[in-house]
């Protein structure tokens, strides 16, 4: 296991992997983005044609499938099946159907599974999920909960989407946000919830720099 492990949680929208990259580059730390892993557990299940509510059925493509996940400096490539879809992850269909991953509780232990493993081949590193300081990491070093109000994480979200050329409808974008939020926070398993001794950052008014300046910071006490 590496030697030090920081993690970052929270909900939808609120900066977590962008707030994770800059603080693992700050720290020259290997940065570990569990919403890339359980996109490409997504995108496996939703090419295989499979009903997504067919547990068993996704647990056998998941495991017979051949996922790589590689950290190159600040960058985590994904293949699936020898095939790189670092990119195809992110579309938003992908982001519409990864809660039918994240509740199943033994599609999650799969992916806790790869987590883990990845986080032993490096020296330092910096997650990010929802159930990093909780579930995957409970002996971390450091652990951090974001928390925004959700006209701001639509805001963030949406011009995240515009750099990269992609329209949104803000209502629309905001009522899935919450869903989301909902989703996440009253599934059974690992449900979205601050570990009990995480430090919680609400970055509503913060820039990106502010909170990872903040959590530079705490870190350093």
């Amino acid at each position: 296991m590496a030697n030090l492990i920081i993690t970052i949680d929270g909900p939808a929208g609120v900066g977590k992997s962008s707030t994770a990259k800059k603080l693992a580059q700050k720290l020259d730390a290997a940065f570990l983005d569990t919403g890339a892993m359980y996109r490409a557990a997504t995108l496996t299940a939703m090419q295989s044609g499979c009903k997504l509510d067919d547990i068993a059925a996704l647990e056998k493509i998941i495991d017979a499938t051949n996922f790589k996940f590689q950290i190159t400096g600040n960058q985590m490539t994904v293949k699936i099946n020898d095939t790189d879809v670092t990119e195809q992850i992110r579309d938003t269909n992908i982001t519409d159907n990864v809660h039918f991953i994240a509740s199943a509780p033994s599609l999650r232990q799969r992916l806790v599974k790869m987590q883990r493993q990845l986080a032993s081949e490096q020296r330092k590193i910096v997650t990010e999920g929802r159930d990093q300081g909780t579930v995957v990491f409970p002996n971390a070093d450091y652990k951090f909960f974001l928390t925004a109000d959700a006209a701001k994480r639509t805001k963030r979200r949406a011009d995240e989407l515009a750099q990269k050329g992609i329209k949104v409808d803000a209502g629309k974008l905001q009522q899935d946000i919450e869903k989301r939020d909902d989703s996440d926070r009253n599934r059974s398993t690992a449900p979205l919830v601050p570990a009990k001794d995480a430090v919680i950052i609400d970055n509503t008014t913060l820039t990106l720099e502010q909170t990872v300046n903040k959590i530079m910071e705490l870190i350093k006490h």
